[in-house]
């Protein structure tokens, strides 16, 4: 279920959550890498494309300076094993988004592997890079004009977590959170 770098995302989620104030110096020397709308992944000179460009990155900065820590997110087999199922659909596919073609929304997939109460969500990461690459794009949400995938990570409500990551045919890969208020694993 993308093994190591899925429980490395997890923990990098939690890392921002705890301490958002300190998460913003990762952001601020993030954006040391970006040359116009672009910016250079670390450790190659492969260049991102953003829409927003640094103006993305500078509002995410002022997000988390702003922001009060949260408590860490537990992990959940079960949401981690949902995860996977659209990770991997997608990438056996090239698809993208939350509706897989044989894994369905993320209500369904969830609701196979426990049960949630309170509330779920989602958040999808496609593209290259580490842990902390996939978890800052997820803060700076970039393009997202409602910034849903930062307010998930950011939600008082989300007590639970799984993560799984698989290889995608046109990113490179794709990184699947479920989240939950409570969840039992089945």
């Amino acid at each position: 279920m993308g093994g190591d770098l899925a429980k490395q995302v997890l923990a990098e989620i939690n890392l921002a959550r705890k301490n958002p104030h300190g998460y913003a110096e990762y952001l601020r020397s993030f954006r040391l890498r970006f040359r116009g709308d672009s910016y250079r992944l670390r450790g190659t000179n492969t260049m991102v494309q953003t829409n927003e460009g640094v103006k993305g990155v500078n509002e995410a900065i002022r997000f988390l300076s702003r922001q009060k820590p949260l408590p860490p997110l537990s992990w959940s087999n079960g949401l981690a094993e949902a995860a996977f199922e659209l990770a991997e659909d997608e990438g056996d596919n090239g698809d993208v988004g939350h509706q897989g073609r044989s894994s369905g929304g993320p209500r369904e997939r969830i609701e196979r592997h426990g049960k949630w109460r309170k509330i779920i969500g989602e958040n999808i990461f496609y593209g290259l890079g580490d842990a902390r690459q996939v978890v800052m794009n997820l803060i700076i949400d970039d393009g997202v004009p409602d910034r849903g995938h930062r307010k998930n990570i950011y939600s008082r409500a989300f007590r639970r977590a799984g993560v799984a990551c698989a290889p995608h045919p046109g990113f490179g890969k794709a990184c699947v959170i479920d989240f939950a208020g409570e969840f039992r694993d089945q």
